[in-house]
């Protein structure tokens, strides 16, 4: 039986922290993510859930953000 080898998932608050990234500006980088690609919803009390990655995720959205810079122009963050 195969199961989930997933032992950690980071919250998009904490992803664009280390990425030096803004929330909203990262938000609209993974709205059309899926599963596959590393992205989960995690749920709590009442409605509201937010966005999380695995660690094939956070490439995924490296990926994404490369790809975005290069097609809008935009310097790499701050080092």
């Amino acid at each position: 039986m195969q199961r989930n080898k997933v032992s950690a998932v980071f919250t998009l608050a904490r992803v664009a922290a280390d990425l030096e990234t803004d929330e909203d500006a990262l938000y609209d980088i993974i709205v059309d993510m899926d599963p596959e690609d590393g992205l989960i919803w995690v749920h709590g009390l009442g409605d509201e859930g937010c966005p999380a990655f695995t660690r094939d995720g956070i490439d995924e959205i490296k990926a994404r953000i490369a790809a975005h810079r290069a097609e809008s122009d935009l310097p790499p963050p701050k080092s």
